[in-house]
């Protein structure tokens, strides 16, 4: 889209004719009009482990069109071995409308809220006409293999335009003498929502068919190749009453007979599942809602052949009547599938009065199913034992009654959405703000983090991340086509840390290293704090390194 920005802000004057190039800060958007202003910086180094995915960011601009620009890299040489350039990716990042966070939450006109361009998403192009007076960063991929020697490593990174090489910088990557677990393995609890419907509509593919799924998987498995714990599923209509710009879909279809009786198709859900769980997501199946937003059941009425909604609010008559064949039935159709003991019954920000119901109907009626919520009014106090609490950031919580659940094998998570400004991964947040959710996570003692939607696609997400309710990309993290972000990627930096810093405080404590866990654990402390502090990401750079240095 074109840049709101005043051309009397973006001066081009003094910058000289050619391709300029340099190495920046992962922690900071630069805006597409104006002249960078970064220190000159041809040389970079990156640090990881083995098993790690480390970023760096380059800088292009120029006051002249450019055209067919290629960023490659270099195979990785140390003095004794060679790492193939194929464990690295150059992205050009596209810039996307954003606003701002105002108010957060509530219906929203795009001119009642400052715009601006944001880069964040990682194009698939392999080559870009550079635009004159402009900026394009470029987001740098390293997967460290997990069997590499220990070392530094070179690679040169090429600026080519129609071929020909015009400017040259140099990488360092330092491979450090430590193994980061698979992401099979990792404890880090994330938990984004997925959102079927989105694929469908962009991909331009029915829903629910092959194509459909086939489109899905390359989207599904980066989240699963993120350490993903959760399969988010529906029971019935839109559980969260269309507050996305994709309705979502059935899984279930439901049906009453001319004798009242009720039967279920659960054909696509089974196929949801299982895709989902072949993916490698296997910790928990969280099916909504037992109380939608809107209070609402669809079904198919057999004497009519047609679906009819129903208002069924938890606590009255017809509540019971019909969640109570649907629970029965539901209990043993995942104990046919042998998938009852992972699933849970998800509730999403219900007052206290449903859910209090919703509760005593699940205990009464399929006590073997687990309870999922995400809430802001402590009611993991009046249910001690639900399987997975999410507590909104920043709400009051007590240490040691999620100390007690953990103890327990239960699991606590905190969530961010519309109406927190900080941290956050809107489209217009500061990068390190996705990094910093593990941390506060590690910090505060939560199992992990909820995000309300990984893929929630607005209209026209790879020009425009606004939505006409929420603050902008809150609906979304990555982007159709399997594209990725730089929030994605900057949210994965956190949740490798999270597994990092495990792995050495066991290792500290281990071997006796008392003072060097006291300085660690110190440094996790000091991000303990759900808020925008002057010195946030300073002390989050300091923790990073401390877990490379140590």
């Amino acid at each position: 889209m074109a840049d709101p920005t005043a051309d009397t802000l973006a001066d081009w004057s003094k910058v000289k004719n050619g391709l300029h190039v340099s190495f920046a800060s992962i922690d900071k958007r630069f805006a597409k009009s104006f002249v960078p202003e970064v220190t000159n910086q041809q040389t970079a180094v990156v640090r990881g482990w083995k098993g790690e995915t480390v970023s760096a960011q380059v800088l292009l601009w120029t006051k002249d069109e450019i055209p067919n620009v290629e960023v490659q890299l270099s195979d990785f040489v140390s003095k004794n071995n060679t790492i193939p350039k194929s464990i690295s990716q150059a992205s050009f990042v596209r810039y996307v409308m954003t606003d701002e966070f105002a108010e957060g939450c509530g219906h929203r006109k795009p001119e009642d809220f400052a715009s601006s361009l944001s880069p964040d998403m990682l194009d698939d192009l392999t080559s870009y006409d550079l635009e004159a007076k402009k900026v394009r960063p470029v987001w740098l991929t390293i997967q460290i293999p997990r069997d590499a020697p220990k070392g530094e490593y070179n690679t040169a990174v090429l600026i080519k335009s129609e071929g020909k090489t015009l400017r040259k910088l140099t990488l360092r990557l330092e491979v450090l003498d430590q193994i980061l677990p698979e992401p099979k393995n990792w404890t880090f609890h994330l938990d984004q929502w997925q959102h079927p419907s989105a694929v469908a509509r962009t991909a331009g593919v029915e829903m629910w068919s092959d194509a459909h799924f086939e489109a899905m998987k390359p989207v599904m498995k980066r989240l699963a190749d993120a350490g993903q714990k959760v399969i988010t599923a529906t029971l019935n209509k839109d559980p969260w009453n269309v507050q996305t710009y994709d309705p979502y879909a059935d899984m279930i279809i439901w049906e009453k007979k001319k004798d009242g009786t009720w039967t279920y198709d659960y054909s696509v859900f089974d196929k949801w599942v299982s895709f989902m769980l072949d993916l490698g997501i296997t910790k928990m199946l969280n099916c909504y809602s037992i109380i939608p937003w809107n209070s609402t059941v669809h079904y198919k009425d057999e004497a009519t052949g047609q679906f009819v909604d129903v208002v069924a609010k938890a606590g009255t008559p017809i509540f019971e009547e019909i969640w109570e064949p649907f629970l029965t039935d539901f209990v043993k159709h995942l104990k046919q599938k042998n998938w009852l003991s992972f699933t849970n019954i998800a509730i999403d920000e219900r007052s206290k009065e449903e859910m209090d119901a919703a509760f005593a109907l699940l205990k009464k009626v399929s006590p073997e199913l687990g309870i999922s919520y995400a809430d802001n009014q402590k009611t993991y106090k009046r249910f001690p034992d639900s399987e997975d609490i999410s507590i909104a950031v920043g709400h009051p919580y007590s240490k040691e009654d999620i100390a007690d659940r953990r103890a327990r094998g239960l699991n606590s998570t905190y969530y961010i959405c519309c109406s927190d400004e900080f941290p956050n991964s809107f489209t217009f947040s500061d990068p390190a703000e996705s990094t910093f959710l593990a941390w506060y996570a590690l910090a505060s003692g939560f199992d992990g983090v909820l995000h309300w939607a990984y893929n929630s696609w607005v209209e026209k997400p790879l020009q425009d991340s606004r939505f006409r309710t929420w603050p902008a990309g809150d609906t979304y993290i990555v982007y159709p086509g399997n594209r990725s972000s730089i929030r994605f990627e900057r949210m994965l930096e956190g949740i490798q840390d999270y597994e990092k810093a495990l792995v050495l405080r066991k290792k500290l404590q281990e071997t006796a290293q008392t003072e060097k866990l006291a300085t660690l654990n110190k440094a996790i402390e000091l991000l303990d704090n759900p808020t925008r502090t002057a010195t946030w990401n300073a002390n989050l750079n300091k923790a990073k390194e401390l877990l490379n240095s140590l």
